[in-house]
């Protein structure tokens, strides 16, 4: 393949450019106008506080609905087709082979965030591209579940990829509000990385076992199934009590974690609850819940684990990161939580 070819086959159409810029105008648009939660976010260094409708549930079941009424009115692109465009992906892929294409239309020019919560006609811009994100991912995932469907390939590995990875984002969208208070939103700044993993790392590559399973049979045993099934519970119940901890705690300070008053050092940090076993529990749970994405795959192959392995190199250094900020910050408070709570996120191991 010459070099011409080669951006040809990457270089996005302007029907997948308008797809995806009509995708940004619909979040933006029912972002605003449909009924939802107005959430104040955390104070920020800069002493701002922004505030956020979380509508995200209501807006993502509303883009389904329209997708499938439109698909079988005829009035928009076939459905499989169409969950493509809206995620950038080469409309050159025609939908009878559904292969994934990298889109040209990447990043351009980004500025690396040089406002900490950077807004555009009232819209908080990393809010809106994880929303899209999330999105996006879900529609690649009903796509494949679709062509899977069409060639009578269902198999049970998916059927579980599918159910855990719908579940985790349906979660999302139901406590929406809690993002607000993640590392994400209060202390990541706007950059390529970030606008890079929202619009392309969680739709593309958290969804890359969907494509895995489309062309490879797993046959899982019950005793497999069954532990899958508990990686995902325990997961799930670390990565969404400890987040949720974490929140109440931001909004009430004396709330009760697991029926007692919470324990606080220096009056700052949570040490209770899932904050007294881990510095960082929340990441156990969503290294945990990845990997669910990914056991339905088997063993036979590390592409499908390719999610979880890079998450765990992200969340390390995020982790590192915010240990760093964090000692900057509360100084001595810090290293007395430290003292308490001695495991990063892995008790006992790490």
């Amino acid at each position: 393949m010459d070099l011409n070819q080669l951006f040809i086959s990457l270089s996005p159409s302007c029907t997948s450019v308008a797809m995806l810029l009509s995708f940004f105008l619909y979040l933006a648009t029912v972002g605003s106008i449909l009924p939802g939660k107005l959430v104040p976010g955390v104070t920020l260094s800069d002493g701002t506080r922004l505030h956020y409708r979380c509508n995200g549930l209501l807006s993502l079941l509303l883009l389904v609905l329209l997708l499938g009424v439109g698909s079988q009115m005829n009035l928009v692109s076939p459905t499989v087709t169409l969950m493509l465009y809206l995620v950038g992906l080469n409309s050159r892929a025609k939908s009878s082979s559904l292969k994934p294409h990298v889109s040209g239309n990447l990043i351009h020019d980004w500025w690396f965030g040089i406002q900490l919560n950077p807004e555009f006609m009232g819209i908080d811009l990393k809010f809106f591209f994880v929303r899209a994100g999330m999105m996006g991912w879900l529609l690649i995932n009903l796509s494949v579940l679709a062509k899977c469907i069409i060639e009578d390939k269902l198999s049970q590995s998916m059927i579980l990829y599918q159910i855990f990875c719908g579940l985790y984002i349906l979660d999302y969208f139901f406590y929406e509000e809690f993002m607000t208070s993640t590392w994400d939103i209060i202390a990541e700044r706007l950059g390529f990385m970030l606008v890079f993993g929202d619009l392309v790392f969680i739709p593309f590559t958290f969804s890359i076992q969907g494509w895995w399973l489309l062309s490879n049979k797993v046959e899982l045993k019950t005793a497999a199934i069954i532990a899958n099934c508990l990686v995902f519970l325990v997961g799930y119940l670390v990565f969404r009590g400890a987040n949720k901890q974490k929140h109440m705690f931001k909004k009430d300070p004396k709330a009760p974690i697991w029926g007692k008053p919470p324990k606080v050092i220096g009056g700052k940090l949570l040490a209770s609850g899932y904050w007294g076993i881990a510095r960082h529990c929340n990441y156990l749970g969503d290294l945990l819940l990845a990997s669910s994405f990914s056991l339905p795959c088997g063993i036979s192959s590390v592409v499908p684990y390719f999610y979880p392995i890079y998450l765990l190199i992200l969340l390390i250094w995020r982790e590192r990161r915010d240990e760093a900020r964090c000692a900057e910050k509360y100084k001595d408070v810090w290293a007395e939580y430290r003292k308490l709570v001695p495991y990063r996120i892995l008790p006992y191991v790490y």
